[in-house]
């Protein structure tokens, strides 16, 4: 199969345009990350919800659904709202929260600097896009530095909550949150992506590279950097430009279901 594959780019994109047809569908959402955010139809929850299930998004998926419903059951299964209007009582129960290396600590800070953002905006897209405007960018780049930076602007910020919001001045590749941009900007009529971010350009967007789509990639010579880092990130998604220039990242659900699903 691999050198049928590899014979040209036109068959790597049919081959890869099967696997997207595939996995982008609706009976996809159960079992990943994204059936958080799909909870809900605000627009303000769908965002609030989806950046903490990308957040936790790291070890087995049943695992990560299970802590995201706990998480927000401490908001009432209404986290715009809570954002909005918890007293200090509220944040008690969150002080027992904790998923993997995410702890209380950075919970706490979670909900702190996302009651501040939306407190002043209506919509957490606005902080991903930079002041030197991101739509002139080829790439979402500037706009995720801009995202961390405006994350951490509250004083005496816990260091430790650093390693949780990824950015590409750390040479991060920023899986997850590449992951929950694909969720807020992609817009298909496939029922996954929400599609609700309207000033980021799904050509600007960088596919997420978790350990199974990095491992596909290798193996059909779309990522060749020998580290696992932005600049991979970027190679890859030049390379997946070349199949589709305006939608990319959504060969993301090729890469991810041969790897986890078919095992490629």
């Amino acid at each position: 199969m691999m050198a049928k594959v590899k014979k040209s780019v036109l068959e790597l994109k049919e081959f890869l345009d099967e696997k997207v047809n595939l996995y982008n569908t609706f009976n996809f959402i159960e079992l990943d990350p994204i059936s958080i955010p799909h909870q809900f139809e605000k627009k303000q929850d769908i965002e609030i919800a989806g950046f903490f299930a990308a957040t936790l998004a790291w070890g087995q998926r049943v695992t990560v659904i299970n802590k995201c419903k706990e998480l927000l059951a401490l908001m009432d299964h209404a986290p715009h709202d809570f954002l909005l209007n918890h007293t200090l009582r509220d944040l008690k129960a969150f002080e027992k929260f904790k998923h993997r290396t995410f702890n209380a600590t950075d919970g706490l800070y979670f909900i702190a600097s996302l009651s501040r953002y939306y407190k002043e905006h209506n919509s957490l897209e606005d902080a991903f896009i930079s002041p030197s405007k991101a739509s002139s960018h080829l790439t979402i780049e500037t706009g995720l530095m801009h995202f961390h930076d405006t994350f951490f602007s509250l004083r005496d910020y816990p260091k430790r909550t650093l390693k949780h919001v990824s950015t590409p001045a750390r040479k991060s590749a920023c899986k997850r949150l590449c992951m929950y941009l694909r969720w807020m900007v992609r817009q298909d009529d496939k029922g996954v992506d929400f599609g609700i971010w309207k000033n980021i350009s799904p050509s600007q967007l960088v596919c997420p590279c978790d350990v199974h789509v990095e491992r596909v990639a290798r193996k059909l010579k779309l990522m060749r950097s020998k580290q696992l880092n932005w600049q991979a990130a970027l190679d890859l998604t030049v390379n997946l430009r070349s199949l589709d220039p305006l939608d990319p990242v959504k060969y993301d659900f090729a890469l991810f279901g041969l790897g986890i699903i078919e095992h490629f």
